[in-house]
C-alpha cells in the first residue's frame, strides 16, 4: 500500500462512532440500573434491555477492532515505505478493518431499530 495515511485517517471519524456508542451504552446502563432498582419491571422488559446492552457492547468490540486493524495497517505501511520495501498484507488488514467497522455499524443499525420497537412496545403497555 504506496499510501500508508489512508487508513489512519479513517480512525477519527471510527472515533466519533465509539464516543456516541458508548454514550448510548451509558445511557442504557443508567436505565438498566434504575429498572433494576423498580421491584414493578417486568422480566421481559428487562431481558430486551440486557440484550440491547450486549447488541451495543458487541458492536463497541467490532469498533475498537477497526481501530486496531487501521492502526497496523498504516504502522505496517509506513514501516515498508521508510524502508524502501512493499507489502502486499497491509492491504488486507485494511480490508478487515472496514469489514470490522462495517459489521459494527450494521449492529448499531438493528440496535436502533430495536430500540424504537422497544419504546414503542413500552408506549402501548402503558397506555
Amino acid at each position: 500500500m504506496e499510501n500508508w495515511y489512508v487508513p489512519v485517517t479513517i480512525i477519527p471519524g471510527i472515533g466519533l462512532l465509539i464516543l456516541s456508542t458508548s454514550n448510548l451504552l451509558v445511557a442504557l446502563s443508567d436505565e438498566i440500573k434504575n429498572l433494576i432498582s423498580d421491584k414493578t419491571t417486568t422480566a421481559m422488559l428487562m431481558a430486551r434491555k440486557l440484550r440491547q446492552l450486549r447488541l451495543l457492547n458487541n458492536a463497541m468490540v467490532f469498533l475498537y477492532l477497526t481501530v486496531a486493524c487501521l492502526l497496523i495497517s498504516g504502522l505496517i505501511s509506513g514501516l515498508a515505505q521508510s524502508a524502501g520495501t512493499h507489502v502486499d498484507f497491509s492491504i488486507y488488514i485494511t480490508i478487515a478493518g472496514i469489514a470490522c467497522a462495517l459489521i459494527g455499524l450494521m449492529l448499531l443499525i438493528l440496535y436502533s431499530y430495536k430500540a424504537v420497537k422497544l419504546r414503542q412496545d413500552q408506549f402501548h403497555n402503558n397506555c
